[in-house]
């Protein structure tokens, strides 16, 4: 599991049949506070827009989530993160 910013949204006019009627947003990876890859992922909730922040699951997860068989997810978001707070370490 993991964690992104949504920064935009990816218009396909083709789509396999399982993720019909699901968004396929970008999101921009975040971690340790700093901002990393970007990637397209699966809205499994159906409400994520620009500026939230998500977790995401991968791999074998993304595709289950959607209790449908062989959808082709590498990465889909499954909620939303209203807060946190970030622990820092100091080297010793």
């Amino acid at each position: 599991m993991y964690v992104g910013e949504v920064v935009g949204c990816v218009v396909a006019t083709a789509k396999a049949e399982g993720l019909r009627n699901v968004p396929l947003l970008v999101v921009q990876r975040m971690e340790d506070g700093q901002r990393g890859e970007l990637l397209v992922a699966a809205d499994a909730t159906g409400q994520a827009g620009r500026g939230d922040r998500v977790y995401l699951v991968g791999a074998r997860e993304a595709s289950r989530i959607f209790r449908r068989p062989l959808v082709p997810s590498d990465a889909s978001i499954v909620g939303f993160i209203d807060s946190y707070n970030r622990s820092i370490q100091q080297d010793r």
